[in-house]
Formats: C-alpha cells, structure tokens, sequence
C-alpha cells in the first residue's frame, strides 16, 4: 500500500530552467520554476517537474498561492527520501 508523505517547498519563479534541490538540514525542497505565478501556471509546472522526478502522483496540499507549499507525493517513504537524497 502506498502512503502519502507530506514535503515542503520553497518556490522561486521566473528561472531560466526548472531545478530542484534537496536540503537535508532544513527538510525543505528548494523549487525554481521557468513560468512566473500567473493563472497557476508556475504550480501546473511544479506538480509536472515533481511528478516526472517521483514518478508518483503530486498534489500541493497547503500554499496554492504562496512560495512556500506543501506536497503530497503517493509513494513509499523510503523511495521519497531516496529521490530527494539525489536532489542534494
């Protein structure tokens, strides 16, 4: 059965290409997105970019309009925190 396991963001928007990185010591994934918030467009990239990365389904639970969000990624908890190890 696979869980739902919560993560927190820190988005910055307008980058020049979409990057993600891991930071162990604060338990937050730092998000740079290409498209600015306009329409929700910066958090349909996010959710693709993270869904690509995970390979699991995504949804921002908390801070649809705010920088710092939180996610729900349908995966092990374990393979999360793989995934985020080679984010670092």
């Amino acid at each position: 059965m696979l869980s739902k396991t919560k993560i927190k963001l820190s988005v910055s928007t307008g980058k020049k290409e979409f990057k993600a990185k891991w930071n162990d010591s604060d338990s937050i994934l730092y998000v740079e997105t290409k498209n600015a918030p306009d329409k929700g467009k910066a958090n349909k990239e996010i959710l693709k970019e993270l869904t690509r990365i995970f390979k699991a389904q995504t949804q921002i639970v908390a801070g649809l309009k705010s920088r710092k969000k939180t996610i729900s990624i349908e995966l092990d908890s374990e393979k999360i925190k793989e995934k985020l190890t080679s984010l670092s």
